[in-house]
């Protein structure tokens, strides 16, 4: 799992039957303290209502798409899978 933090949509004229029902977005993945890892954005399908902003648990995993979806027809790897409400960390 990855977190992760919303920072934008994508919109798509065209897309795959299988995925004409969910929102797509694009997250950048995040540190504990709510920095940047890189530069490297990801594109992901989205189960959870996310939305700009959100901080959010990604999978990266094939099957595990496959389980949320409920059919292996759609060529999808990357999930939103949960919105962040709070980190608590304790300190040592």
């Amino acid at each position: 799992m990855i977190l992760a933090r919303v920072i934008g949509t994508l919109v798509s004229t065209q897309k795959n039957p299988y995925l004409v029902p969910h929102k797509h977005l694009i997250v950048r993945p995040i540190d504990l303290e709510f920095n940047f890892i890189g530069n490297k954005d990801i594109l992901a399908l989205d189960f959870v209502d996310a939305g700009i902003d959100d901080i959010v648990l990604v999978t990266q995993e094939g099957d595990a798409a496959q389980q949320i979806l409920g059919h292996r027809n759609a060529p999808v790897h990357t999930v939103i899978v949960g919105v962040v409400d709070k980190i608590d960390i304790e300190a040592k």
